[in-house]
């Protein structure tokens, strides 16, 4: 038996008993060996057991495990019973999956690709579904963005298929919502006539003229192809109209001859009797015969029709390449004549374009029966999957519901559940009321009201006062003429000392000598409150002596700090600059330093991706955040248009502010930078001042 380990374990030990576990799970192909690893552990919490035991499952797959392909696929499964048994995270084997397609070769890539086609039944488990989904999208995603569409063009479809049969009809991902069309694909041709004309010199068995004209009128309607939507301008119908009857003339004017067995043929003769779509038809071994030997020179297939003019006789000579050509014509023409939900209300078409429509729709079918092999039955088939196509516009339409199975008809011999009694709302308010609670409705909103018998005075309570003591803070070991110990100093002061609403004789001319003879003042007011009491005690309780000696040596040391007359230095020492200071003291007081467009695009970077941040602190909403984004394209044009827009408009936007407000949201390096600039901004302001004093001594 295992022994259960009494006290925790860190996630080293861990990770070393579960990597010896998962080895010898691995070999046993058995999870209850690491069931009972895990089990072991039992004073450690399943979030700490969970995190070694996946660290595991990936080291042992990218050290051992790496080169051997069904070796990894053994991991795989074992990792999805692992979280069946819910001792490994539940994203885990689409991680190592993730993993190893990361590390490996295409070619490996692509046999490893097998398991996980094999178990996309499990990815569709509830458990794995949610978790996983947008894990299995990434990975494919990555995958496909590695491979190359021409030369991996079968590992392309298997993931594309792969991620079909994985998500569901209804998964917004997968859906062309809006009836986009790829505009990327364009189709790129031209070449000089004379040249042209000299490439088919030597072709004597078409029976058409193949010239310049021909060529650029047949390559030309793959751009209508690729964007229908210009067949409702009225200049570009006209020349759809007119290539489209020059290239259908040459399909009819060049018919293809029928290669096949004569049994065969006869056989397809035979099966234009039948009205019915029949996809099942027993074939002759002569016809499966030539079906696989067809099949099986086929070995490469490219999706992309090449448009050298030396090619297009013998592209005019192949069925398959003109059945493509044909069907795209069919697909245009349905699109033009369906109801598109997103279609624009201006592209209808007018009655002739209608008419030749389906004269020329007509004509199509007609020339898909005529070309062979099995004209009519791939005639019959292309309109069928057309009709089955509407089916898809219509679900489209009408907004891509999900589909769902039929409900299983439930037997009338099992009665349904009971329903929990539901307690009315009077009766919640009597419970609340008998107990002395409130009751709110939410939960969140009663468990609030309920956390203190008196909200008021939980509000109150001394422990949410986090301001400290104007005293405190003015007699602190900082630097005095730093502007956001001064903001913050005034604030505290207007809160708590009626100091700063009395009135001064002669004003400072910096806030820090204001502030220094406001702390000097507090200072004497507490001086005065500590002899009062010194005196209150003397006179009311002579058992009271060691206390009062406390208050005597307290009033020694404040007076030894405070020699000089308070009063006197506010009304004495200032006095004489009233006359020479007076105007300039106002103008320092009422005019914030603000920054210009240029230094806020040098703030700017500093600021980085928290700008949005700093716009919400700054009173914006999300929607005008939004808008900054949005009309500035480069990277930090929303946050130099906010800041612009903050000093312009805000009667409250200043350099100080904005420091202040960034250390509060701890965008440090920009803080530094705004308090940089208000020192610069502070020392040219003061060499102005000093220069405009010399220049009054000099005209005195």
């Amino acid at each position: 038996m295992t022994k259960t380990v009494e006290r925790s374990t860190d996630f080293t030990g861990l990770h070393a008993a579960f990597s010896k576990s998962l080895t010898e799970a691995f070999e046993k192909n058995d999870v209850q060996v690491l069931r009972k690893a895990y089990d072991s552990y039992a004073n450690n919490s399943d979030h700490d057991k969970k995190s070694p035991m996946d660290q595991a499952f990936r080291e042992i797959l990218m050290f051992n495990l790496s080169d051997n392909v069904d070796s990894i696929g053994k991991l795989v499964k074992l990792s999805v019973q692992a979280v069946r048994a819910e001792i490994v995270s539940v994203t885990i084997p689409v991680v190592l999956l993730g993993d190893i397609f990361e590390t490996e070769t295409l070619d490996k890539c692509e046999k490893i690709f097998n398991y996980v086609e094999d178990m996309v039944e499990v990815w569709k488990e509830e458990i794995f579904f949610s978790s996983c989904k947008n894990n299995i999208l990434r990975m494919c995603n990555d995958l496909l963005r590695r491979l190359s569409r021409a030369q991996n063009t079968v590992f392309c479809g298997r993931i594309l298929l792969f991620l079909s049969k994985f998500f569901p009809f209804s998964e917004r991902s997968g859906l062309n919502i809006v009836s986009e069309f790829n505009l990327e694909n364009v189709t790129d041709y031209g070449v000089d006539g004379k040249d042209l004309d000299d490439t088919l010199e030597d072709i004597e068995d078409i029976p058409i003229k193949i010239d310049y004209n021909l060529y650029c009128k047949f390559w030309s309607l793959q751009d209508f192809f690729r964007n229908p939507n210009q067949c409702y301008s009225k200049a570009s119908w006209k020349m759809f109209q007119t290539h489209a009857t020059t290239v259908l003339e040459s399909f009819s004017s060049f018919k293809l001859e029928d290669l096949r067995s004569a049994s065969a043929q006869l056989e397809d003769n035979n099966d234009d009797l039948n009205d019915k779509m029949d996809l099942d038809i027993s074939f002759t071994m002569d016809f499966k015969n030539e079906i696989d030997q067809s099949v099986q020179k086929v070995d490469h297939f490219f999706a992309k029709f090449l448009t050298n003019p030396k090619l297009l006789a013998l592209q005019l000579s192949d069925a398959n390449f003109r059945r493509a050509v044909l069907v795209q014509f069919l697909i245009l023409f349905q699109y033009l004549q369906l109801t598109v939900k997103f279609k624009a209300e201006s592209n209808t078409l007018t009655p002739a374009q209608s008419d030749f429509i389906k004269e020329t729709e007509a004509k199509v079918y007609q020339l898909l029966e005529e070309t062979p092999p099995n004209g009519k039955r791939f005639s019959r088939t292309v309109k069928h999957m057309l009709q089955r196509e509407e089916m898809w516009n219509n679900w489209k339409n009408d907004g891509c519901k999900e589909f769902k199975k039929p409900e299983e008809n439930i037997s009338d011999d099992k009665p349904p559940p009971a329903k929990r009694e539901r307690k009315t709302l009077g009766d919640c308010l009597k419970d609340a009321n008998r107990q002395g609670k409130f009751f709110l409705g939410n939960d969140v909103l009663t468990r609030l009201w309920n956390y203190s018998p008196d909200n008021l005075q939980a509000c109150k309570s001394e422990e949410r006062n986090f301001l400290p003591q104007v005293e405190t803070y003015l007699e602190s070991f900082r630097d005095k003429s730093d502007t956001s110990f001064e903001w913050r100093a005034l604030r505290l002061l207007a809160r708590q000392s009626p100091h700063f609403f009395t009135f001064i004789n002669s004003p400072s001319y910096k806030i820090s000598d204001y502030l220094d003879a406001v702390r000097k003042r507090l200072a004497k007011d507490r001086l005065d409150a500590l002899k009062q009491a010194a005196i209150n005690s003397n006179g009311t309780n002579a058992e009271s002596t060691t206390s009062s000696g406390e208050i005597q040596e307290n009033l020694q040391e404040q007076e030894a700090e405070h020699e000089v007359n308070d009063e006197g230095v506010l009304e004495d020492e200032e006095e004489t600059n009233d006359l020479e200071k007076g105007e300039e003291d106002n103008n320092a007081h009422t005019k914030p330093l603000t920054a210009s467009r240029e230094q806020i695009e040098e703030l700017a970077p500093l600021i980085g991706d928290d700008w949005k941040k700093l716009g919400k602190k700054l009173g914006y909403a999300a929607d005008e955040l939004l808008y900054f984004e949005t009309e500035n394209a480069d990277r930090d044009g929303g946050c130099v248009a906010m800041l612009v827009n903050w000093f312009a408009d805000d009667d409250d936007a200043s350099l100080d502010n904005l420091a202040y407000t960034m250390e509060g949201l701890e965008i440090n390096t920009a803080a530094k930078a705004v308090k940089a600039l208000i020192d610069r901004l502070a020392a040219k302001s003061a060499q102005k001042d000093t220069e405009s004093e010399e220049r009054m001594e000099t005209a005195e």
